[in-house]
């Protein structure tokens, strides 16, 4: 008995290290201001984003692009990246105290870097890459210029994305725990309360929605203080939301944390988040609910299948038993990274008057989280791996043998929708309505559709299926693809005056919608064109280009190797703008009146 007590005393000692071990540090005044003008913020870190919590701070950059970006310590530039459609162009700075901050959607890097990673892009041939340096590369000071603001990658308005991460597990940290000067002595705002039956899945019911009214000793839910369930395993959810002072935009909560009868159960604090982590933002949020229109609800429970780093489980998972019918006093505090505080207070209790739903129905087919589980019909199948959910769903299928073009091959199959989150991609098996040719087997492609979102997969072949997989549910087909890219034509000239531009554009488009590779050549060498927002190819005048004729290769291939190439011949002369037209003007038909009136004699100083 008493080694037993021993072990125990000494594994909480130890847990209570190791928690203490790893609890990120937060110094204060070691990082400054990125920018050079005060910190505005458009987004905080851990505000809830479609797939993902938002991993840093938005920095205001008054509407304005090309304002100058500050290295927030000293350190080194670790890695450069151009990404279309993420951070754009962004730079990483590992510094000396184990951390690394993270500056994207810049445009122009400063000098010296701008010049290295154009001469890398050339040497790759690739406009979108990313490089890792070495310390010695580019060391930076406290407050040396790195590069300029802008609105590159999948930015929506000018702006600087800032993150602060852990160097050696790469943990997103919350950057306004480093004390940059943001004031926030306002609390969070609580907008409405969401009950759960957890004695079912969550995608199987919507919600019971009490609004929330703020008083002077805290949140209440007006009229109804005791919520009366009909059964005996509930959860809650919260739609709630914060600003800081001096800010009317709605950003992200810090943390909430539940309790029943003044005993914690489990909380959640968006603090340190890991990028393969990140995803798990579906499991935290009614996803259903927002998927549907509704706004978004932090739940105060844990999924089944939720593995991220949010939640703290303290004493349960957030599924509150009601053993009895007893009233159960509940308490919901929700912070801010400032500390200010915002408490909702109200009393659940079990009736068994109330009409309970049927759990679930003989013979249907269900997806859970822990289980692997194979969906087979005819000529369609579903394999879900284990960890794919977040909670049991039922599946819902439906077979339609219409085809709406001549290139289909296959039945068109329905499974459930997009309203139900996907944490891993699961294989989709499709057999062709007969059989295909060797020549067309390289160009059958695998398609989802739900409403007007459309993805496509290179289908691979097993015997006479097809495979690929996919991320999310809806309505699945086959199709041979052997239409190449279509690339617009400059002119119809034998050689194109382009004096007069700037630059050159390209819009591949393609009948599946992926032009998987772009390639340019100038006199038969590679030349950059740009592809931040993953639409235009855009290829700005340079020195890589002098004046004189050239020839322009442009080349575009789509997701099952067909392929279009077109060639044209160019010139380039210094450009004088036309001189503009004189405008004569017309004598009037009628002659001026004769008038005796003299103007009035200036006077002189005497």
């Amino acid at each position: 008995m008493r080694l037993r007590i021993y072990f125990l005393v000494t594994l909480l000692i130890f847990c209570g290290l190791y928690m203490q071990a790893q609890l990120p540090p937060y110094p204060k005044n070691y990082f400054r201001n990125p920018m050079g003008i005060p910190i505005e913020l458009s987004a905080n870190f851990g505000e809830l984003r479609p797939n993902h919590w938002h991993m840093g701070l938005d920095i205001r950059t008054k509407q304005r692009e090309n304002l100058p970006v500050y290295a927030a310590a000293q350190g080194y530039i670790a890695k450069i990246g151009i990404r279309p459609q993420s951070f754009g162009r962004f730079i990483i700075i590992n510094h000396p105290n184990g951390l690394s901050t993270l500056y994207g959607h810049l445009n122009d890097f400063y000098p010296d870097l701008e010049k290295y990673v154009t001469g890398q892009q050339y040497k790759q041939e690739s406009w979108a890459m990313e490089l890792e340096l070495t310390k010695e590369k580019f060391p930076v000071s406290k407050g040396q210029f790195i590069a300029y603001s802008g609105n590159t990658g999948g930015s929506q308005g000018p702006h600087l994305h800032f993150e602060i991460f852990d160097t050696k597990t790469t943990k997103r940290l919350n950057p306004l725990l480093f004390d940059f000067g943001v004031k926030d002595n306002i609390p969070p705002a609580l907008v409405k309360l969401a009950l759960y039956d957890r004695s079912r899945s969550v995608y199987d019911q919507s919600p019971l929605f009490y609004p929330v009214k703020n008083t002077d000793s805290g949140y209440i839910i007006p009229k109804t203080p005791v919520l009366k369930v009909g059964t005996n395993r509930v959860s809650f959810a919260l739609q709630a939301y914060d600003r800081v002072s001096g800010s009317t935009n709605p950003n992200g909560v810090y943390a909430a944390k539940l309790y029943v009868d003044d005993q914690p159960q489990v909380a959640f604090i968006l603090d340190s988040i890991d990028y393969d982590e990140t995803v798990y933002m579906n499991a935290h949020v009614d996803y259903m609910h927002k998927h549907n229109g509704g706004a978004w609800l932090q739940h105060l429970s844990v999924m089944p299948g939720e593995r991220g780093a949010a939640y703290k489980k303290l004493n349960g998972d957030g599924v509150i038993i009601l053993p009895d019918t007893s009233l159960y006093a509940i308490r919901i505090d929700v912070k801010d990274a400032a500390g200010n505080t915002s408490q909702l207070n109200f009393q659940v209790q079990y009736s068994d008057s109330i009409t309970r739903p049927i759990l679930r129905q003989e013979g249907a087919i269900y997806f859970a989280p822990a289980e692997k589980t194979i969906l087979t019909k005819p000529d369609f199948e579903v394999h879900m791996a284990t960890g794919s959910l977040y909670d049991t769903v039922k599946a819902y299928y439906f077979r339609n043998n219409s085809s709406e073009t001549p290139n289909t091959i296959s039945a068109l199959h329905q499974l459930n929708d997009a309203s139900i989150p996907v944490h891993e991609s699961f294989t989709v098996r499709i057999r062709p309505y007969y059989p295909i040719p060797d020549k067309l087997k390289e160009k059958v492609l695998l398609q989802r559709t739900y409403r007007n979102n459309k993805s496509v997969r290179k289908a691979n072949w097993q015997g006479d299926w097809l495979t690929a997989d996919f991320d999310d549910f809806g309505s699945f087909q086959a199709f041979i693809d052997t239409v190449p890219p279509r690339i617009s034509d400059l002119n119809n000239e034998d050689t194109i005056n382009l004096s007069a531009s700037t630059r050159i554009v390209f819009t591949p488009t393609d009948n599946f919608g992926v032009v998987k590779n772009f390639r340019a050549e100038l006199n038969g060498r590679w030349i950059r064109f740009t592809n931040d927002k993953t639409r235009n190819w855009i290829y700005e005048f340079d020195e890589r280009c002098p004046y004189g004729v050239h020839q322009l290769k442009v080349t575009a291939e789509d997701l099952v190797g067909n392929i279009t190439t077109k060639l044209w011949l160019f010139k380039r002369n210094p450009y004088t703008p036309p001189p503009k037209k004189k405008t004569i003007k017309k004598a009037s038909s009628t002659k001026k009146k004769n008038t005796s009136a003299k103007k009035a004699p200036v006077k002189k100083k005497s």
